[in-house]
């Protein structure tokens, strides 16, 4: 337990911190689920708009410190490829499905 009037306060921040963090990554994950929902039943339309959901909410996440920058790009490449692939016909439903496991 905190006993310095400092301590006291950083704890009472790291709550409020903590908080918002959780938050942010609760929406971010929201999203990517629902994506890779929306790629395991090949739904191109619906894919394709959760991508641009997905890639704004969890850049917002990675400029503020809540996501590492590389891990983002990383999902929002991997993941934006396998919409691209579903919308241009390039993936079958089956495809799709393992595609949306693996990115």
């Amino acid at each position: 337990m905190a006993t310095h009037k400092s301590a006291e306060k950083r704890a009472r921040q790291t709550l409020k911190i903590t908080a918002r963090n959780k938050q942010a990554l609760g929406a971010v994950r929201s999203v990517e689920r629902k994506l890779r929902d929306a790629l395991a039943t090949a739904e191109s339309k619906k894919a394709q708009e959760l991508l641009v959901e997905f890639a704004s909410k969890i850049q917002k996440a990675a400029g503020k410190g809540r996501v590492h920058a590389r891990n983002a790009q990383r999902k929002i490449g991997r993941l934006s490829l396998a919409v691209h692939k579903l919308a241009s016909g390039q993936l079958t439903s089956n495809q799709a499905r393992q595609a949306s496991k693996r990115a």
